[in-house]
């Protein structure tokens, strides 16, 4: 199991759950239900990591808490 961020919100515009996991640059999905959005959301995170470590880029650690943007 991870320990990133993710941040569910429901989108008009898309009539779907968007699933963003903000620690992970461009890491996002979505889902007709909240429950499906955090499933593909795990599984975004976990392609995200594969293909990173393919090409040699950092990983970010989770920070394990609220990220605060100003």
């Amino acid at each position: 199991m991870n320990k990133y961020e993710i941040i569910i919100f429901w989108s008009d515009a898309d009539d779907a759950y968007i699933a963003d996991v903000p620690e992970l640059p461009g890491c996002m999905t979505h889902g007709n239900t909240y429950e499906s959005a955090l499933a593909h959301a795990m599984e975004a995170i976990q392609h995200w990591i594969k293909v990173a470590q393919e090409f040699g880029d950092p990983i970010p650690k989770p920070k394990g808490r609220r990220l605060v943007y100003a």
